[in-house]
């Protein structure tokens, strides 16, 4: 008992560090991915590029250890289900790993593409368009489909055996729907307000101070 409210706890704080170090690299990422010569706010802005890879590090360990802490709570309800929670987070974990390997990529092409004289500059922007291409994907595959999943397997688990209350469950449930469907239309060129995404990201943070403070049902 006292170990389950233990690890709910931690648990509690991985949720929150995972949430905040997403929403810093995010802030900090997509005013550059939006510039008009990416290659060269890459350049410019290094350090901050650097900076968020080390918070997307940070967010992919947190997610993975998230599942792998929960695992012995939920194996007693359902072993399946709770394989398929660790088996998601921990991808989830890989991708955002993966997304911080291709940015550095872009990084590195970017200051070859600003030692680089105006002749042979043209040569660097097929290159790094094509690996800001695969970031973006890497990133909507790994927030959009692998999370919403773990997210939904989640909510399922403690709605079905009543680890906490109903209204929290359902309505992570909910968020984790409506945020894969945004990432779902954006395959269509359908474009959703991404301001939908808060509502499992505010669930997130409520989930984790219910961890902390009251822990799961047994």
């Amino acid at each position: 008992m006292q170990s389950n409210k233990r690890i709910a706890k931690i648990v509690g704080i991985l949720f929150i560090a995972a949430t905040v170090t997403s929403s810093l690299s995010i802030s900090i990422t997509e005013p550059i991915l939006e510039a008009t010569n990416v290659l060269e706010a890459f350049s410019d802005k290094s350090s901050q590029i650097s900076g968020a890879a080390i918070l997307i590090l940070i967010n992919a360990i947190s997610v993975a250890f998230i599942a792998i802490l929960l695992f012995p709570i939920l194996k007693k309800k359902s072993e399946r289900l709770a394989l398929g929670y660790v088996g998601m987070r921990i991808m989830e974990g890989v991708l955002f790993a993966a997304y911080v390997a291709v940015l550095l990529a872009v990084l590195s092409i970017s200051k070859d593409y600003s030692a680089s004289n105006v002749q042979d500059a043209g040569n660097f922007k097929p290159i790094g368009e094509s690996f800001l291409i695969l970031a973006e994907w890497t990133f909507d595959i790994g927030l959009g489909i692998v999370f919403t999943i773990s997210a939904m397997i989640l909510n399922y688990m403690l709605y079905r055996f009543a680890l906490v209350p109903i209204w929290l469950s359902a309505w992570g449930f909910l968020g984790a729907l409506i945020s894969m469907i945004i990432v779902l239309l954006k395959f269509y060129d359908i474009q959703v307000t991404e301001a939908l995404d808060f509502i499992i990201g505010i669930q997130e943070m409520v989930f984790a101070v219910w961890l902390i403070i009251k822990g799961l049902k047994e």
